[in-house]
């Protein structure tokens, strides 16, 4: 079974570390594991966008570099018009429940996030979004940690 895996902004930040470090080997193994399983990694330009920011702000060009490489190696998900209407729909719904997803006058990235993974159409069972931030995304799409998701 392939398993699309969605990378959340603080796998994928590991991901960035230009160097190998013991904070990002291990995520480098479960990428590498992941791939050669057969599942497919995507990098969701929301996610991108969220990360690539703050390596802006900070200077960071080697982390902005390798950011690129991984873009230019995994799937990038790019947002389209079906993404942005669905994660409008969604946040909508979440509100006139009563539960928060963020601040609500902020752009709500989790939402996006969850909505470019259903617009996959990929069968629940075969996708999960790695994440540190399981409660948010959880409401929408399978996630997890990506340390819980088995290669």
């Amino acid at each position: 079974m392939t398993r699309h895996i969605l990378l959340d902004s603080y796998p994928l930040s590991l991901l960035s570390i230009p160097a190998r470090s013991t904070v990002n080997v291990p995520i480098i193994k479960w990428s590498t594991d992941c791939l050669a399983a057969g599942h497919e990694i995507y990098v969701p330009e929301i996610i991108d966008y969220e990360l690539r920011r703050e390596l802006l702000r900070a200077g960071k060009t080697n982390s902005i570099r390798k950011l690129d490489s991984l873009k230019a190696s995994l799937n990038f998900l790019a947002l389209d018009s079906a993404t942005m209407l669905l994660a409008a729909d969604l946040w909508a719904q979440v509100r006139n429940s009563g539960l928060s997803t963020g601040d609500p006058k902020k752009l709500d990235i989790d939402v996006i996030l969850a909505a470019q993974a259903l617009v996959l159409g990929i069968p629940t069972g075969d996708l999960v979004i790695a994440t540190s931030n399981v409660n948010h995304l959880a409401r929408f799409v399978p996630a997890a940690e990506w340390s819980n998701i088995k290669p």
